[in-house]
């Protein structure tokens, strides 16, 4: 089965993953009312760390498919069971498993960004308020040993309140793509990664103030941005 070395790991299915990045945007305009703001700043080419912000499960997904171009994520190894277990590594991403130290799943993103590819990293580590407060080293590390750019975006209402219903709103802002920190050396990468945090908290914040300023406009009561 034909497939680009450059865009994806080693044993994804070229055509699954390309068919599963088309159904994402369907499965997303229908129950959500979604905005993407800037989508313009994704880079069409060229070795990209995404970092984003997770408090639902449904993040990954959204990111994945509003990328526009091949992407591989580094998810928690507990998502790979069942069907999903089957279909996450044919599409090319890439299981981790937290607190283990495992070699694997980085040495196949370096790969795919030293070919110039994106990897997909939600550098909290796992869903919370996705106020990102803390970051893991990861996804700095990539950026720095690949010179790899990061594109932070940030995502907010795919978490459900207990009052959202149908077409809930979901709101995405595409950052400026930046450089990390490259000196060398554990100081070097904890800069980095500080650097990171702080880009996509940013992000986040400027995100939430859209939204309270334009439920304002509508005379609709502003949530805490977090659902």
């Amino acid at each position: 089965m034909s497939r680009r070395r450059e865009d994806l790991p080693e044993g994804s299915w070229l055509w699954l993953h390309d068919f599963a990045r088309w159904l994402g945007t369907w499965i997303f305009a229908l129950p959500f009312r979604l905005t993407v703001r800037y989508p313009q700043r994704i880079p069409r080419s060229g070795p990209v760390v995404v970092v984003a912000n997770h408090s639902s499960f449904l993040d990954g997904p959204l990111v994945f498919a509003l990328v526009r171009r091949r992407s591989v994520f580094l998810i928690k190894d507990e998502m790979f069971t069942g069907a999903l277990g089957w279909v996450l590594p044919k599409i090319g991403q890439l299981s981790v498993r937290r607190g283990v130290p495992d070699r694997a799943p980085l040495t196949a993103a370096v790969r795919v960004l030293r070919a110039g590819g994106l990897v997909g990293v939600f550098p909290e580590g796992g869903r919370g308020a996705g106020d990102v407060t803390d970051a893991r080293n990861g996804a700095a590390w990539l950026a720095r040993t690949t010179d790899a750019v990061v594109l932070p975006i940030a995502c907010r209402g795919t978490r459900r309140a207990p009052e959202s219903g149908f077409r809930r709103r979901v709101d995405v802002l595409i950052g400026e793509p930046f450089a990390v920190c490259a000196d060398r050396g554990k100081a070097g990468l904890a800069v980095a990664t500080e650097q990171l945090r702080e880009a996509l908290a940013k992000l986040v914040a400027e995100l939430d103030q859209i939204r309270a300023d334009e439920a304002a406009g509508r005379g609709e009561k502003a949530g805490s941005g977090h659902e």
